[in-house]
């Protein structure tokens, strides 16, 4: 993305550059939409003052001319002829915000032939589509920006197209869905039950009536994916995210963690291991003492390990109608900055991705198991655990009447050995139940 100020004089060639305000057209007018709308009208003269970059909006495509809208503008602006927005030589730059894949995508790559810029919030749209989109605009030499699909307000897009470009990053882990974590926090700090903050959650509007996108994983997946592409210049779509969500996890799962020094996160993992890309979703046990632990409520947060800059971690509001405009408007200022120098920002390509495997992955682990409560039981487990390569870094066990709990955490294990292991351990005679197993996540 090009964040580089107004250009100078005598250089400017494109549309606007003769004075007038460049013209936007914005697809969709739900929460998001009518955020963006807002601060397009509302600071328009703000916006030119700092950037020297005049916007109006143009149009507003929307389904539904009568529904009340929380945005106050003419009623001549909105329309339900898209089709006819992103075809309009007048209009300069296409911000969508409806969601989903079509109609998106055929409007989107309609106005990116039409030559005209486009910015998107759609993380469905860029993780399932999104080389198809970026050789489009890469041919049309137009930009394609989408900073707001993953986390929000936080500038991780432009973080690793620019600030990071010539790092050598190897690992990527975030939380990066904020109706999860405002979930896990709930059931950490008040002991709440999952179902109960899942309610909660919807009343506040935190969570969808239909929850499944988020608590499942396929939100993040999507996040997870974009950020792949992006890191690595690979094409990572949605399906070769591996995902777990945290619908089991229980109260005594989010105790015994807490009896560990840890929390339970829902994480989106990218790592770089050779030629291949590891990419996956799941709720993992997180030391207190790491920066992610601390990532309370709808807060998101992308933790980003490169050899040379070591760790860094970029920390906001995840989600919500003002962040994520937020995020879209310094799309439209980089495009319409571009636009008035004739130019567009390097475009993204994306290389056929090799995706690892999740049972070639590695990591340390916490397993819990029922076992009846006599002499012999702990080596015939231990012996499990050898008989895959699977090493003990801890155990506890605690006694209930015949029974006995007994948790482990390992030292970091091949995924395979792990399943293998909870095979083994669920054919012993004397272990009742193998109950939660949750990946840990190193210090």
């Amino acid at each position: 993305m090009n964040t580089s100020g107004p250009p100078r004089e005598g250089v400017s060639s494109g549309p606007g550059s003769n004075g007038r305000p460049l013209r936007v057209g914005v697809l969709g007018c739900g929460n998001v939409g009518a955020a963006l709308v807002g601060l397009l009208t509302d600071d328009s003269s703000t916006i030119t003052a700092r950037t020297g970059v005049a916007l109006e909006v143009a149009k507003i495509g929307v389904r539904n001319l009568s529904a009340s809208r929380a945005v106050q503008v003419s009623a001549e602006l909105f329309t339900r002829d898209t089709q006819a927005m992103v075809n309009d030589p007048n209009i300069d730059i296409i911000v969508e915000t409806i969601g989903g894949i079509e109609p998106a995508r055929a409007l989107l790559l309609t106005a990116l032939k039409n030559g005209k810029p486009v910015i998107t919030a759609n993380k469905e749209l860029i993780a399932n589509c999104g080389a198809e989109l970026f050789e489009t605009a890469a041919t049309a030499g137009v930009d394609l920006f989408f900073e707001a699909a993953v986390a929000g307000g936080i500038p991780v897009m432009r973080a690793l197209q620019q600030s990071l470009a010539g790092e050598q990053i190897t690992r990527i882990m975030g939380i990066v869905n904020g109706t999860t974590n405002f979930i896990l926090t709930k059931m950490t700090e008040e002991g709440a039950a999952y179902a109960d903050v899942l309610t909660e959650a919807q009343q506040l509007g935190y969570a969808e009536a239909d929850p499944t996108a988020d608590v499942e994983g396929f939100d993040a997946g999507a996040k997870a994916a974009i950020i792949a592409s992006v890191a690595f210049g690979l094409n990572v779509v949605a399906g070769d995210v591996y995902q777990e969500g945290i619908s089991r996890i229980t109260p005594s799962d989010i105790a015994a963690a807490a009896r560990l020094d840890h929390v339970i996160k829902l994480l989106a993992i990218i790592e770089r291991h050779g030629d291949e890309v590891a990419v996956r979703v799941h709720p993992a046990m997180v030391p207190n003492t790491h920066p992610l632990a601390t990532v309370r409520d709808s807060f998101n947060a992308v933790f980003i390990h490169g050899e040379a800059v070591d760790d860094l971690m970029l920390y906001g509001r995840g989600a919500g109608g003002a962040p994520t405009a937020s995020a879209m408007l310094g799309d439209v200022l980089s495009a319409a900055s571009n636009l008035r120098r004739g130019s567009a920002s390097d475009p993204i390509q994306l290389k056929p991705a090799k995706v690892m495997a999740i049972d070639q992955t590695s990591s340390a682990f916490y397993l819990a198991l029922d076992v009846a409560d006599h002499s012999g039981v702990l080596a015939e487990v231990a012996a499990v655990f050898g008989a895959y390569d699977v090493s003990i870094r801890s155990m506890e066990q605690h006694g209930v009447g015949d029974r006995a709990r007994i948790t482990f955490i390992t030292h970091r294990a091949l995924e395979a050995d792990v399943q293998a292991t909870l095979s083994g351990l669920s054919n012993l005679g004397a272990v009742h139940n193998v109950g939660a197993v949750i990946r840990v996540v190193s210090e």
